[in-house]
């Protein structure tokens, strides 16, 4: 559905009177937004100037272009009050974001994580319509193995309602789905407490559940319904895998947040290309194993939900 009509319907039926109780909330991972600058504590050689991507800093600075780019186009004609990212290696990329951004205003919000590669997860907000109250890096703990925090953060929108936001990026797929399934499984876990404990105390609280789950869409998340599972039984999909698109960024709601909420995946011309294996397209990523695109983005698409509010 067109944005501009989505937010009309959603005024009249809310009897809002101004655009600006209507949100987007997105959720993107970028895939290996590295600096070119080497972190001791963290394995991140393939992305230096003298690793196999020859990651210099003009080619990190384009990618910055690159994803701010795709913040612009996911705003529409407005922007998005809040876009959560994934493969973010740390602070100083998404400050170097946000300077690209700088007409938009947004902040960012980061914990450094424990991930070995040492990408994490984080937010852009915009602080006039996502008032940052609370935040914290909640721990996977698969023991000897390390993955990415959970990022939670809630924010007060003009409305005077608080939103509850989680950004995921959990263990991918690695050595097969049954031989990794724990460890996502651990993963939701620590939501599904967290989210517990906040809908027993608040059970019509905004909440949402959004990034890279690394596995198809399922009802697993206690009192959140994931919108993706409709959309992949069409054929949709954020990520192609052999000419196969699935809905590996995936966006759970909870009721309140569920029933005034229209969720799809975001696409525009310039992020894919001709999949020529497979046919059809395909995300247009920054590297071809290692042939370097510079007019490439992620691998994924962005994913989205726009709601409305009186």
């Amino acid at each position: 559905m067109n944005r501009a009509i989505f937010i009309l319907i959603g005024c009249i039926i809310s009897g809002c009177a101004v655009a600006g109780d209507c949100y987007r909330i997105a959720s993107y991972n970028v895939e290996n937004f590295f600096d070119s600058t080497h972190d001791t504590l963290k394995n991140d050689s393939a992305f230096l100037p003298d690793g196999p991507y020859r990651w210099h800093a003009s080619r990190f600075y384009h990618k910055a272009q690159q994803i701010a780019r795709v913040v612009s186009l996911i705003g529409e004609w407005d922007k998005a009050a809040v876009i959560g990212l994934c493969e973010v290696e740390n602070a100083h990329c998404l400050a170097v974001l946000c300077r690209a951004l700088r007409n938009y205003g947004y902040r960012f919000l980061h914990f450094e994580g424990p991930d070995r590669r040492g990408v994490d997860v984080a937010l852009l907000y915009d602080p006039q319509r996502f008032r940052l109250i609370d935040s914290a890096a909640l721990r996977v703990d698969l023991g000897e193995a390390t993955t990415r925090d959970i990022l939670y953060a809630a924010g007060v929108l003009p409305c005077g309602d608080t939103l509850h936001l989680y950004e995921c990026h959990l263990p991918s797929m690695s050595g097969g789905q049954q031989v990794s399934e724990w460890k996502r499984q651990a993963a939701k876990a620590v939501i599904r407490r967290h989210v517990d404990s906040l809908l027993q105390v608040r059970p019509k609280a905004l909440v949402a559940v959004m990034g890279d789950m690394n596995c198809r869409p399922t009802d697993d998340i206690t009192g959140l319904t994931n919108r993706m599972i409709p959309l992949e039984k069409k054929g949709c999909g954020s990520h192609r895998y052999h000419g196969i698109w699935s809905c590996l960024d995936q966006i759970y709601l909870s009721p309140a947040l569920d029933t005034i909420s229209d969720v799809q995946i975001f696409t525009h011309p310039v992020l894919l290309e001709e999949d020529r294996q497979y046919l059809d397209s395909k995300p247009r990523r920054t590297f071809q194993r290692f042939r370097y695109d510079k007019n490439g983005f992620s691998d994924h698409l962005p994913v989205y939900f726009d709601f409305c509010l009186p």
